[in-house]
């Protein structure tokens, strides 16, 4: 009985799955290791209407394309009395095309390191 409970007949019926994240980082690129460093990072985006957008950094594609996480909105008003309106919008997708600007929030130290074009 206490044979049967512990055997299973599917238990190794199956091979251990490749560890994919492993052999991804293996083969990456030089530019896929450095857009993976900004990963996580606060950014400040601006689109060419005139507004800027402050968020984590979630996911950049082939294309340019941004997604910020816990996205704010900054806007200038004329008509009120503070000189931005803003406004929390979460996930946020912000196209290549439309994108003017695009600053990384982290010390010097880190600029450089993300500047340098050897590493």
């Amino acid at each position: 009985m206490e044979g049967e409970a512990t055997d299973d007949p599917f238990r190794n019926s199956c091979p251990d799955p490749p560890d994919i994240r492993e052999s991804h980082i293996v083969s990456e690129s030089p530019l896929v290791s450095r857009a993976r460093k900004l990963l996580f990072r606060r950014m400040l985006v601006g689109v060419k209407d005139g507004r800027f957008f402050t968020g984590s950094l979630h996911c950049i594609d082939k294309q340019g394309n941004i997604i910020l996480q816990d996205a704010v909105e900054y806007r200038s008003i004329r008509r009120s009395q503070s000189p931005m309106d803003q406004r929390c919008l979460g996930l946020i997708l912000i196209p290549a095309a439309c994108r003017s600007s695009c600053h990384v929030d982290c010390s010097i130290t880190d600029q450089m390191s993300l500047l340098c074009l050897n590493r």
